[in-house]
């Protein structure tokens, strides 16, 4: 693992942050797309101080109908759900409290649209979606690529994923990638959608 979390510090967040998922500075992390349970397919994410921060341990190498995103100590985060559907995919994301998920609405959708050339592989993201006004966004990527982008309803980005490499420029591997949030974005909610496009694309 000594290999794989950023080098490289970043400044000390205020303590009034609104949500442990949200902070108002810019955030890095490295996500391993490898669970640290034994005969289990998932990733591991690394803060920008080389930390655990979330974890998927899928047990059922064979399903990835059902998918649960926790924190270090295995508190579930969301629960993502595969609604299948004759010609459009669609998953749920599920809030949890503890040790349960909070059924109902969920609280983010992404639709994948049917693409008669799939030459991109984008998404379209609603998030809040018991909210009187929901946020939408675009994942953006390409079939058979690891590398991503959100993008709000204006075009800015407010996460990409990308290939790590090392200070020294050299690629960790295929399965070692960077995450970088924009301030003021719940992190949790970012993790959960980069989780579905992984999904999406077979890379979990």
């Amino acid at each position: 693992m000594a290999k794989i979390h950023p080098q490289a510090s970043i400044s000390p967040l205020p303590s009034s942050s609104p949500s442990p998922y949200t902070t108002s500075g810019q955030e890095a992390f490295t996500i391993w797309m490898k669970s640290l349970v034994f005969n289990s397919n998932g990733c591991t994410v690394f803060d920008s101080k080389g930390r655990i921060v979330y974890r998927v341990d899928n047990y059922d190498c064979k399903c990835n109908d059902e998918v649960y995103l926790m924190d270090l100590s295995g508190k579930l985060v969301f629960a993502i759900l595969r609604k299948k559907l004759r010609v459009f995919g669609r998953w749920e994301g599920f809030k949890c409290k503890g040790s349960m998920v909070e059924h109902g609405k969920p609280w983010f959708q992404v639709r994948k649209p049917y693409r008669i050339l799939k030459r991109d592989l984008n998404c379209e993201v609603t998030v809040g979606c018991s909210e009187i006004q929901p946020i939408h966004y675009r994942l953006e990527g390409s079939p058979g690529k690891a590398s991503c982008k959100i993008v709000d309803r204006s075009g800015a980005v407010v996460a990409e994923v990308k290939q790590k490499f090392s200070t020294s420029g050299v690629v960790l591997g295929d399965d070692v990638l960077s995450l970088v949030v924009e301030p003021n974005i719940d992190h949790s909610v970012i993790m959960a959608l980069v989780i579905v496009y992984s999904l999406v694309n077979s890379k979990m």
